[in-house]
């Protein structure tokens, strides 16, 4: 009984048991009334944030090329630097809606078309330099010019001029777009002293935690800034130490080494979730592991190569042995039922072997090895999913051949670069923001090369359109194109599966991103 009590008072703490589910369990339980209220007082006083102590995460995805650059964030690791040393204007709230960051109101014209943020006052950088519009308007400039590489450059492309008058920023596009706001929540968009024009990579932000140490693939410490402008981050200090090994991570959270971890591996998720002094927290999300193919290059410049490797992945199989049941099944495009305007009535893709080697028949291929490239890091399982593609593929008459990569350098070397490898995408809140990021012909993150004007044009008519049915149908008609033309193959939707020290109170489900969708430095505390 005292396990069962120290299990529910754990619950209270971390804002997931209500007082009336306490006290009926309890009572469950044969504990007095008057017990179990001194029990659930308490409990629900340890719910309450308290400051100090010193945070390490363990986390996937650190590369020695790392850099502290917004624009170039591509994995986890610099995802969650940014997250401890900046802001963006707005952000994404668990349930969707959008919450004030450095930007305290958002207004729009009644067509949707401009958009005028208005900006918190006194806010100061890590140099002690106060944030104006004018930093801001540079921020956008910078993520909005060819020659930085941004992975917002995509979200930015329907911006026709921007401009920064006293305490407002303000955006006017091409074409309305009632999503923008969810756009300008991109974690790449932080905004950075001078917009980080002269040395962006100096990881001099606005956010809780000023930088401190910069190890790119190894470690990386922040200290909590005395003037930060919010009242939301409560530790002393935030370690973030790349752990690309699944392992040697989970290892590190079960010793104590670190109290929080990403990507914990399916296969051992319910074995640690008994282990004492953590918990694993799997959240259902828009997050996706995939293949991609570059549509511009020999094979994959057939479609008909194409629809044969998608229909040659069991997905079912694959959602059940690498995901462990931690996810759903995909359909070649990057949108599920989490997203607002799905079309729940596309009609999902089926393993078929037959229909596989029909279609790699017709695309006249040479037989010569098709060339997949992933590694570990790629996603949790990506060498299992990939030689479980491999064995069905090679069942249809399809000579796929596996490479394994090394970890480090993979988001650099392999993934944009090579023509097709195992990847991850995190999702994004609507579709406008996924399509425009990943899929738009100018979009810098075009990782399967999918380059249609059509596509291109449905988006931008998207955008304009401020009814939603319309909106959702004209949705539909783009992901059908991806689905049946595009160089994704995604056949599974992952939870987000992490691992939560029993030392830390305030976790919160987020189907946003990993850990909190990063904020787990801001609205976690020691117990």
């Amino acid at each position: 009984m005292n396990n069962q009590m120290e299990f529910m008072a754990g619950r209270v703490t971390a804002g997931k048991m209500t007082r009336r589910e306490f006290m009926g369990k309890a009572a469950a339980l044969g504990v007095s009334a008057a017990m179990a209220s001194t029990l659930f007082a308490d409990a629900a006083r340890a719910s309450s944030p308290k400051q100090g102590g010193d945070l390490k995460i363990g986390s996937v995805g650190g590369e020695s090329t790392n850099s502290l650059d917004p624009a170039t964030y591509a994995s986890q690791v610099p995802y969650h630097n940014g997250r401890q040393f900046g802001d963006t204007l707005v952000e994404v709230a668990p349930d969707g809606t959008i919450e004030p960051r450095l930007a305290t109101s958002v207004e729009a014209s009644a067509d949707a078309k401009t958009w005028h943020f208005k900006l918190r006052q006194g806010v100061e950088f890590h140099n002690g330099k106060t944030m104006t519009s004018e930093d801001v308007l540079k921020t956008m400039e910078r993520h909005s010019n060819e020659d930085s590489k941004s992975g917002a450059l995509g979200i930015m492309k329907g911006i026709e001029s921007m401009k920064a008058d006293g305490d407002t920023f303000s955006v006017t596009l091409k074409t309305p777009n009632a999503d923008l706001p969810y756009l300008m929540a991109d974690y790449h968009l932080i905004v950075q002293p001078d917009g980080g024009m002269d040395n962006p990579g100096a990881g001099i932000g606005t956010g809780p935690y000023a930088t401190e140490v910069n190890e790119p693939g190894v470690r990386h410490m922040y200290k909590k800034f005395a003037n930060y402008w919010g009242d939301d981050a409560h530790f002393d200090s935030v370690e973030i130490l790349a752990i690309n090994d699944a392992t040697a991570r989970t290892a590190a959270l079960q010793s104590g080494q670190v109290h929080l971890i990403n990507r914990i591996e399916p296969k051992v998720a319910g074995l640690m979730a008994r282990a004492p002094g953590l918990s694993v927290e799997s959240t259902p999300g828009r997050g996706h592991y995939v293949f991609i193919m570059h549509v511009d290059t020999a094979p994959f410049d057939h479609n008909e190569l194409r629809l044969a490797l998608k229909h040659a992945i069991n997905r079912d199989e694959m959602v059940e042995k690498i995901l462990r049941g931690y996810g759903s099944v995909g359909n070649d495009m990057p949108i599920n039922a989490a997203y607002p305007l799905f079309d729940e009535n596309i009609p999902q893709r089926q393993f078929d072997l037959a229909k596989a080697a029909e279609h790699y028949k017709a695309s006249g291929h040479d037989g010569s090895p098709i060339i997949l490239r992933t590694a570990d890091g790629a996603f949790p399982g990506a060498v299992d999913a990939a030689q479980l593609f491999q064995q069905t593929a090679n069942q249809a008459g399809i000579p796929l051949e596996i490479k394994r990569e090394p970890n480090d350098g993979y988001w650099s070397e392999v993934w944009n670069a090579q023509p097709f490898c195992a990847s991850y995408w995190g999702g994004r809140p609507v579709q406008d923001q996924m399509y425009a990021t990943a899929y738009l012909s100018t979009a810098d993150w075009n990782d399967t090369r999918f380059k249609v004007k059509d596509f291109d044009d449905l988006l931008f008519s998207a955008r304009a359109e401020l009814d939603n049915a319309k909106r959702k149908e004209t949705y539909s008609k783009m992901g059908m194109m991806l689905r049946d033309n595009g160089g994704l193959i995604c056949p599974m939707f992952n939870d987000f599966v992490d691992g939560v020290s029993a030392k830390l109170s305030g976790w919160e489900v987020d189907p946003n991103g990993e850990l909190m969708n990063g904020q787990v430095t801001r609205k976690m505390w020691f117990a």
